[in-house]
């Protein structure tokens, strides 16, 4: 791999050297023309949908789609008896593959199964979004996060147990699934009309959220993490580059995929969670004030703005926006599994929001809370309580990504490095998994194959360029749109699967009790 790396920066480099300065101004004119041009005919033609999408309940600022979510969620905890924690040890036990046949039909193991859906939600959600959750509804923010999450574990469950149910397996070993064909084959089983008509709305939702939303704004966010540190240089650069990477993965399919993202993962959160763990065993005394803090805030507000409702709201807010439980994007990559127990996959499929928001999301909240808290005493250099007393207090003029950067800055110098490299980590992994979201849906709109598999890869990585080397601030908007009017259609049609999935689980409970489901012998 390192061998490509150099292939591409030197690529790159010849390239940027080639053309004089002059024509690359000019073409940067250009580009910011196109961008303005473009940026008005989507915000002209789309904004009713999205301010339709992200629209707050009339009386508060708390957007419907949110709630649309939350409620989800909890309707599948209390219908399926809160089994994100009754079978969590058998989930996993199921990640170890202590009962993981390889003979079984499927493409990937149920831990690259979860590494791949993993990649598509650990980002920038995690570093940027939990800051803005914690600066505008405080520490309490995080209480709320933590509840969303948990509860989100059952609907990931939910759409993840039937994405295996309803795959479609062909003879060559490949695997297609995902809420267009549970939704079409469920309903069709049940005798309800629609399913076909709401799958291709569903696809072409998650074409168009991969896109943008997992394509071109990864791109865009990780060039200007990149230039923070090497200084200002053209977008299209970083474009080609992640561009010619993110195809050479994603080209050989998901078992390629999968074992990219196996390897990523777990890199991804030793070197994000080793980094938090460092901030907190240097400040080992404040972590019970933190969570007090965090326990006090979630229902006082602490004197932040909007109080309880303002914390319930932001941490709301971030949980959904982070782990993208309901919003059927992992059924996808889960889909691939080798099992022939739908259920399977579906307690697997519920560590994903424990893991994303419980864990990552609550280490970098403690970090910032923490922080935040923290001054340094000018002439001995060692860190002070705030003497203000304030639960929140700034560190410097930050937000998002910045502000995470300036709190673990706090305890190590030299974090904003290892944050790039995290960014830039978690923008590809989130490509080549959403890249895999929007074949699947694409193909399904328009037949399996090779030429049309690859045409669609293709189209992926010219996004990525576009990304990089334009601002297109409502184009980005329209396709995180896209991703949220997902859940719309894939709640609404679990409400009526959901049955299904309880004959599974009864079916499988009973078999594990009376020891006809045993642990495999590798």
């Amino acid at each position: 791999m390192s061998n490509i790396y150099r292939v591409f920066f030197t690529v790159a480099a010849f390239f940027a050297a080639a053309i004089p300065a002059a024509a690359q101004e000019a073409a940067q004119e250009v580009v910011l023309t196109m961008d303005e041009k473009v940026n008005a005919a989507f915000s002209s033609a789309t904004g009713w949908f999205v301010n339709g999408i992200f629209m707050s309940i009339p009386g508060t600022n708390f957007p419907w789609i949110v709630m649309w979510l939350v409620i989800g969620a909890t309707v599948f905890t209390i219908y399926f008896a809160a089994v994100q924690f009754r079978f969590f040890g058998h989930a996993i036990a199921l990640v170890k593959g202590d009962y993981s046949d390889p003979d079984d039909a499927g493409e990937v193991s149920h831990f690259q199964a979860l590494a791949t859906a993993l990649s598509g939600t650990v980002g920038l959600g995690n570093i940027a979004g939990v800051a803005v959750a914690v600066g505008i509804g405080g520490p309490g923010a995080t209480f709320w996060m933590i509840l969303a999450g948990l509860l989100g574990m059952a609907s990931k469950f939910t759409e993840c147990t039937l994405g295996v149910k309803y795959r479609n397996e062909y003879p060559d070993g490949s695997v297609s699934g995902g809420p267009m064909y549970y939704i079409a084959k469920g309903f069709n089983e049940l005798g309800l009309p629609g399913g076909k008509i709401l799958a291709v709305v569903f696809s072409i939702f998650c074409i168009l959220g991969a896109l943008g939303g997992g394509n071109m704004f990864q791109a865009n966010q990780a060039h200007a993490q990149i230039t923070q540190i090497t200084g200002d240089f053209p977008g299209w650069i970083t474009g080609i580059i992640f561009a010619t990477i993110v195809f050479a993965v994603i080209v050989g399919g998901i078992k390629s995929i999968a074992k990219v993202t196996e390897k990523i993962v777990p890199l991804m959160g030793i070197l994000y969670v080793g980094a938090a763990l460092i901030v907190l065993i240097v400040n080992y005394n404040l972590i019970g004030w933190a969570f007090g803090q965090i326990f006090a805030g979630a229902f006082t507000g602490l004197g932040v703005a909007g109080g309880m409702v303002g914390a319930l709201i932001q941490g709301f807010k971030r949980a959904a926006f982070s782990n993208e439980a309901g919003v059927g994007s992992a059924a996808i990559a889960h889909s691939a599994v080798k099992t022939k127990e739908p259920i399977t996959e579906g307690f697997v499929s519920l560590l994903e929001p424990l893991i994303d928001t419980v864990v990552v999301c609550t280490m970098t909240a403690l970090v910032i809370v923490i922080s935040q808290q923290l001054i340094i005493d000018p002439n001995t250099g060692n860190y002070v309580l705030n003497e203000a007393g304030t639960a929140i207090a700034t560190v410097g003029d930050t937000s998002g990504v910045a502000l995470t950067s300036a709190a673990f800055g706090s305890a190590i110098s030299w974090f904003p490095y290892v944050l790039a490299i995290a960014v830039i980590l978690f923008a590809f992994s989130t490509m080549i998994s959403w890249s895999y979201y929007g074949l699947k849906a694409w193909t399904y709109l328009f037949g399996e194959g090779k030429t049309k598999e690859l045409i669609f890869k293709i189209i992926f990585c010219i996004f990525i360029v576009i990304g990089a080397a334009a601002s297109l601030g409502p184009v980005i908007d329209f396709s995180d749109a896209a991703i949220f009017a997902m859940a719309v259609v894939n709640i609404f049609c679990l409400y009526f699967l959901m049955k299904i999935v309880r004959r599974e689980l009864v079916s499988y409970s009973a078999r594990l009790k009376s020891g006809e489901i045993q642990k495999f012998t590798h």
